[in-house]
């Protein structure tokens, strides 16, 4: 049975944004806020005197573990690397069918392509260029995917009528991932004007 200190400790870990006092008193029902404050506290001691890579924070009302200001470099290594990720032929196949086609599903998606798009999606995803618009009124109510604003930044047009033809598209998107170094010159198909 893990302690009240490791609770807190995978609770603050496993949350992207500060947690209140009041939720960590719900989640550990039968202490108290003056006994939850005085674990935190001694977890935030914890990792000040054991110089690690992270701190507890209080942060916007509530606990955060953060990352230690010193090691900023490294992290922004780390995500600059991640977004240099290559877009593949298969990438930018996908991000044309959803830029032209939004909100579309997944389904929908790999139909088109013929294959399974899954590792696209999720790439252009993290590279925020797509991102889920909500879900389908079809069975099952699948993800619809669209287009974000850093797409449109990225192709440089104001909204998605400034696009080029579908034609055209697969080359421009190609010479866009040529320019910021990220892939090897390789021929892009643009689906088919006519494809669902």
């Amino acid at each position: 049975m893990p302690t009240h200190k490791q609770v807190l400790e995978a609770l603050l870990f496993a949350s992207d944004a500060p947690v209140a006092l009041a939720t960590l008193v719900e989640v550990l029902d039968g202490r108290s806020p003056e006994e939850v404050t005085e674990i935190l506290g001694e977890l935030k001691r914890e990792y000040e005197s054991t110089e690690r890579g992270v701190a507890l924070s209080e942060i916007a009302g509530g606990y955060q573990i953060l990352s230690r200001k010193e090691c900023a470099p490294w992290i922004e290594r780390m995500l600059r690397s991640r977004r240099k990720t290559r877009l593949s032929r298969a990438g930018l196949e996908t991000l044309a069918i959803v830029a032209y086609k939004q909100p579309i599903t997944k389904t929908e998606i790999d139909s088109i392509r013929g294959v399974d798009s899954s590792g696209s999606l999720h790439t252009l995803l993290e590279r925020n260029l797509v991102l889920i618009r909500g879900r389908s009124k079809a069975v099952g109510r699948p993800l619809l995917y669209g287009s974000t604003p850093e797409f449109l930044s990225y192709m440089g047009v104001n909204d998605l009528d400034d696009l080029p033809e579908l034609k055209e598209l697969g080359s421009v998107l190609e010479e866009r991932e040529r320019l910021h170094g990220e892939v090897e010159p390789e021929v892009v198909t643009a689906p088919a004007e006519g494809a669902p």
